[in-house]
């Protein structure tokens, strides 16, 4: 019997559904190194959060830039929270 293949919609939306419905990665605290900084004219900012073993990409929507107080930088150790997507 061969295995059956999805397509990439089912398995992202298979994804999506199980991470959102994971409590923990609805509201999730990491610490990191900002590299490849880009504040688009959106005012959405985009970057890798990065350790020394692994990265994550990262968007923080309009909505929330407006109420930081310093602008992000390529080599800042910062601590963010936010939540876990699949898109």
């Amino acid at each position: 019997m061969k295995p059956q293949a999805m397509s990439v919609s089912d398995l992202n939306k298979y994804m999506k559904d199980k991470v959102a419905e994971d409590e923990f990665l609805n509201n999730v605290y990491v610490k990191g190194e900002i590299s490849n900084f880009k504040h688009h004219y959106t005012g959405h900012m985009y970057f890798t959060l990065k350790d020394d073993k692994s990265l994550i990409k990262c968007i923080m929507f309009k909505t929330s830039t407006a109420t930081l107080n310093f602008m992000p930088k390529d080599g800042m150790k910062v601590f963010v929270v936010g939540s876990v997507s699949v898109f």
